[in-house]
């Protein structure tokens, strides 16, 4: 089934940002409000300590679990925040490639931040996200 999200793009806006700068959804479509996908294993333990693209690849694993829990896919996102436990650039985008390569031609408007702490031992990133389904 195709995704009721539409991505908007505007040529008033510069192209250098990997994602649409905005995005609907029709009236009707139910919205799913996912918790932060952390990079937990399935017995709650942090992966890829110290490893922020593997860390970025547990999230993107669990935020898929999530919407599928939800009978959504990651085409059916209609924002998403990434989050990055540094102060350093390049580990923020790190973590934003790997975010970027899983959402393939379907770039949902993102916001990436770096903070100081995220709640889990050794966490370095966490992955909010919204969806937007018709059922």
């Amino acid at each position: 089934m195709p995704s009721a999200v539409q991505l908007i793009r505007s040529a008033a806006l510069s192209d250098v940002a990997e994602y649409a700068y905005a995005a609907t959804a029709p009236a009707g479509a139910r919205l799913v409000f996912l918790a932060g996908a952390c990079p937990l294993d399935a017995s709650g333990r942090t992966v890829a300590v110290g490893d922020h693209a593997g860390q970025a690849e547990q999230c993107v694993a669990n935020l898929r679990t999530a919407l599928a829990a939800a009978g959504a896919t990651l085409d059916d996102l209609i924002s998403t925040r990434v989050l990055v436990a540094s102060s350093r650039q390049v580990d923020l985008v790190s973590a934003w490639e790997v975010v970027r390569r899983a959402m393939g031609d379907h770039d949902v408007p993102s916001t990436l931040l770096g903070v100081t702490v995220l709640g889990y031992d050794h966490q370095l990133v966490e992955i909010e996200a919204v969806a937007a389904v018709v059922d």
